[in-house]
């Protein structure tokens, strides 16, 4: 379970879309700052201090391999915040199916009525 700190900071380093790009991106593999970098038309101490928001808000972690320093991105993070949003999606889920079955009660005494 992540703490309400853990949440805003993740959600805050997710909010902007070149953090975005850059998760996507570690989707597929570890990728070096240079890597990371090639699809934005920014400096790579931007790239970095994106990087370095997204490891603050512990979403993605980095090795050391002799002169490569590469980024990689924390699955497990990632489920944690998919957990979080799925139990109030669950719950919402199962607020609407008993509005649905509300409703379909409220229609089938309507036409029971209207069929008398």
């Amino acid at each position: 379970m992540m703490d309400d700190g853990s949440l805003d900071r993740a959600f805050a380093a997710l909010a902007d879309p070149v953090r975005r790009a850059i998760v996507a991106r570690l989707s597929r593999g570890p990728a070096t700052v240079n890597q990371l970098a090639e699809p934005f038309a920014i400096t790579l101490q931007a790239v970095s201090r994106h990087i370095s928001v997204l490891e603050s808000a512990g979403l993605v972690w980095r090795t050391r391999e002799a002169q490569r320093r590469p980024v990689h991105l924390d699955a497990a993070a990632l489920e944690r915040l998919t957990s979080w949003i799925d139990r109030y999606r669950l719950e919402a889920e199962a607020r609407y199916r008993r509005l649905d079955d509300l409703l379909a009660e409220g229609q089938q005494n309507t036409d029971k009525e209207s069929a008398s």
